[in-house]
C-alpha cells in the first residue's frame, strides 16, 4: 500500500522526491520520508502525518541521491520511529519498503541475539538491520543474501552512505518500476510508473526477487541467483499532467462531476450499430461456458453488476466472488476469468489471477492504469479509459467500469449496445440535482447508522452507495437486498436509523413498496432514489431524489451518481477528510 519514489541524476533529487512523493500520497499518508546522501553521511527526516508536515520540517535543502516514502500503516501505530526510512544501527544504510514480511518476528527476535537494538515495532526495520549484518562492501551482495530469508511480499529501494551515486532496488510480488531516460543522466523508481517524470520514459519492472543496482545512466539487473538478467525496456508513453481539482472544493466532488465525459469515453469507438468491438480482445474469450468475476471493494460492486449483464443479456452463467477469497474456490473448467481494478495493482486481486492462471485458466483485466501489474499478468486487458482518479473514494472508475461491463455483456451475446449512448446525458441531468441532495444530506447527517437497500441491479447498486460514506463519513452504513430485510435487519430498523431505497428497478418495484412500507411502520425516515413515474414512492418516503428514467440494466448509473453526491454531502456536513479518509488508501498493496 505504502508509496517507494528515488531519484538519481542531474537535477535537485531532494525536490525530484518530494514531488514524487506527492504524486504516490494516494497510496498512504499516515507518515512520510525521505533520506539522501549528504556530504558522506546518511540524511533523512520523516515525520507522521501527510507530506506537507515532512516539508515543513526538512532538515536539508540539498542530497546527492534521495528515497522517499508515504506509508500506509501495517506493522506499528501511526508515528515518527515507525515512518520509513528506517536505518541500521551505525546510520550507514536507509531503506523504504513496501508490502509486508511474514517472518519478521522471527527474524527480528534473531538479530536481537546478536545485539542489534531496533527503534520502530515495523517489519521494515528487520530488512535494514538484515542488511547491515550481511553487508562485506557491496550492497548488491547483501541485498541478495537477505532477500531469500524474507518470507511475504516487498519492495524496497536502499541507499548506503559510501555510495552516494547509486540506489539498489528489489521487488517480490510488489509494484516497483525504474525509469531512465535516453540520454544516460537520470533514473527514478517508484511504486507506480505514472508518477515518473516525462523525461524518463523508459521503464523496467522488477519481480521475483530480481535486483537492480542503479546509477546514474546505468541500470544493471540480476536475477534472484545473482547472475546479470537482460530486460527490454517497455516505453512509457505520453506526458504526465500535474493533478488539479479544477476549481472543485474536492478531487472527489470533481470526479463524480467528470463521468458523464468519462462514461462517454469508456464507450466511445467500442461499438457501431451491429455490435460491440473491442481492442485487441482475443475472439476466443466468446466461448467461455461460464464467467467469474473477481475484485476487491468497489470492483467486487461492479463485478456483481457485470455479472447481472453476463447472465441478463448474454445468457452466460456468471459469478461474483471477492478477489481475497476467489484463490480458496473451485472455478470449473472453461471458466473465463474477469480480473477488475482501477489501479491494476490490487494484491489481492493480482494473487487470484496468478491463482488461476496456474490452474490455467484464462484471465481477462479491466483496469483504468496502463502498465499495471494486471495489464502485464492478464491474456488481454480492456481500459477504462477514465484518466487519474485521484480521491481514495472511487467514483468515475466506477461508472466506467459498468460501462464496459455492458459492452462486454453485449460483446458476447453478438448485439448492439446503442441504448447505452443516453446514459451520459442522464447522468448530466442527475448531476444538476446537486443542490437539492445537498439539502436532504445536511437533514440526515446527524445520523450515524444508514440502511441501504434495493433489488436486483440495485442490490450491488446500494452496497456500492453504502461504501461510500462509510469511507468518507465514518457513518456505519450497512447495505442489503431488500427481501433480505426481514430475515434479520429489521431488527435495528427505528427512528433513529434512516433507510436509503434504491428503487429504480422496474421488475421490483412493487415489492421495494412492500419493504419500504415494513421500514415505515418502524417509524423509520425514508430516502428514495426513484424513476419519475414511480409517484407512489413520495406517499411513503420522506425524501426522494427523482433520477431519470431508464431501463432496469442501465439505471445502476443515474443511481451511483447519486448515491456518491448524497455521500459527498453527508461527508463535507461532518466535515471530514474526503480525498484523503483516515485508515485508507488509493491502492491496495498487501493482502
Amino acid at each position: 500500500m505504502c508509496g517507494i519514489f528515488g531519484y538519481i541524476g542531474t537535477k535537485d533529487s531532494l525536490q525530484v522526491c518530494l514531488n514524487g512523493l506527492q504524486l504516490l500520497e494516494y497510496r498512504g499518508y499516515d507518515s512520510t520520508g525521505i533520506a539522501g546522501v549528504e556530504n558522506g553521511q546518511i540524511a533523512y527526516c520523516k515525520e507522521a502525518g501527510k507530506l506537507h508536515v515532512l516539508q515543513q520540517k526538512l532538515p536539508f535543502q540539498k542530497l546527492d541521491v534521495a528515497i522517499g516514502h508515504t506509508r500506509w500503516a501495517t506493522h506499528g501505530k501511526v508515528s515518527s520511529n515507525n515512518a520509513h526510512p528506517h536505518l541500521d544501527e551505525k546510520c550507514d544504510i536507509a531503506l523504504v519498503h513496501n508490502g509486508i514480511i511474514e517472518n519478521y518476528d522471527v527474524l527480528r527476535s534473531d538479530l536481537q541475539m546478536h545485539g542489534v537494538r531496533f527503534v520502530s515495532e515495523t517489519d521494515s526495520e528487520v530488512i535494514v538491520q538484515l542488511i547491515a549484518h550481511h553487508y562485506k562492501g557491496e550492497l548488491v551482495e547483501a541485498v541478495q543474501k537477505v532477500l531469500p530469508l524474507l518470507k511475504g511480499h516487498f519492495a524496497i529501494a536502499v541507499i548506503h552512505k559510501d555510495f552516494p551515486d547509486r540506489i539498489v532496488a528489489a521487488a517480490r510480488e510488489c509494484p516497483l518500476a525504474i525509469g531512465y531516460d535516453d540520454a544516460g543522466t537520470e533514473a527514478v523508481i517508484s511504486s507506480d510508473p505514472n508518477a515518473f517524470l516525462s523525461s524518463t520514459p523508459n521503464v523496467l519492472f522488477l519481480r521475483k526477487d530480481e535486483v537492480a543496482l542503479i546509477q546514474k545512466g546505468k541500470i544493471s539487473l540480476f536475477n534472484s541467483q545473482n547472475l546479470p538478467l537482460c530486460k527490454q525496456p517497455e516505453r512509457l508513453e505520453g506526458h504526465h499532467t500535474p493533478p488539479s481539482k479544477g476549481g472543485f472544493a474536492h478531487y472527489m466532488l470533481k470526479e463524480i462531476f467528470e463521468q458523464s465525459a468519462t462514461v462517454q469515453k469508456a464507450i466511445f469507438g467500442r461499438m457501431d450499430e451491429k455490435e460491440v468491438l473491442f481492442e485487441a480482445l482475443p475472439e476466443t474469450f466468446r466461448n467461455a461456458k461460464r464467467v467469474w468475476f473477481i475484485g476487491c471493494g468497489t470492483s467486487a460492486h461492479a463485478g456483481m453488476i457485470g455479472s447481472l449483464f453476463l447472465e441478463d443479456i448474454a445468457q452466460i452463467p456468471s459469478h461474483t466472488e471477492i478477489a481475497s477469497e476467489a484463490r480458496f474456490r473451485i472455478v470449473p473448467e472453461e471458466t473465463l476469468v474477469i480480473a477488475i481494478s482501477q489501479s491494476g495493482e490490487t494484491a489481492d486481486t493480482i494473487a487470484a489471477v496468478r491463482e488461476f492462471k496456474s490452474r490455467g485458466l484464462k484471465v481477462l483485466g479491466i483496469c483504468n492504469v496502463k502498465n499495471s501489474t494486471l495489464t502485464r499478468e492478464t491474456d488481454g486487458c480492456i481500459f477504462l479509459k477514465a484518466g487519474p482518479e485521484m480521491s481514495v473514494c472511487s467514483t468515475k472508475a466506477f461508472t466506467s467500469q459498468i460501462a464496459v461491463l455492458y459492452l462486454l455483456a453485449k460483446f458476447f451475446a453478438r448485439q448492439s449496445a446503442e441504448e447505452i449512448k443516453t446514459i451520459p446525458a442522464q447522468i448530466q441531468e442527475v448531476l444538476k440535482l446537486a443542490p437539492l441532495i445537498q439539502q436532504i444530506a445536511k437533514k440526515y447527517s446527524h445520523f450515524r447508522n444508514f440502511f441501504f437497500m434495493g433489488r436486483h441491479y440495485m442490490y450491488p447498486t446500494c452496497l456500492e452507495a453504502a461504501l461510500k460514506l462509510k469511507e468518507i463519513s465514518y457513518v456505519n452504513a450497512n447495505g442489503y437486498p431488500a427481501g433480505e430485510l426481514k430475515h434479520g435487519p429489521i431488527a435495528l430498523i427505528d427512528t433513529h436509523f434512516p433507510v436509503v431505497a434504491f428503487c429504480a428497478n422496474k421488475q421490483t418495484e412493487e415489492k421495494i413498496l412492500s419493504n419500504l412500507q415494513e421500514v415505515k411502520a418502524r417509524g423509520a425516515p425514508i430516502i428514495a432514489l426513484a424513476p419519475k413515474e414511480l409517484s407512489a414512492v413520495s406517499a411513503v418516503a420522506d425524501d426522494v431524489i427523482w433520477l431519470p428514467s431508464t431501463s432496469d440494466k442501465l439505471a445502476p448509473f443515474t443511481s451511483t451518481v447519486a448515491g456518491q453526491l448524497l455521500a459527498y454531502y453527508i461527508a463535507l456536513s461532518l466535515g471530514c477528510d474526503i480525498d484523503q479518509p483516515r485508515n485508507l488508501a488509493k491502492s491496495v498493496t498487501v493482502e
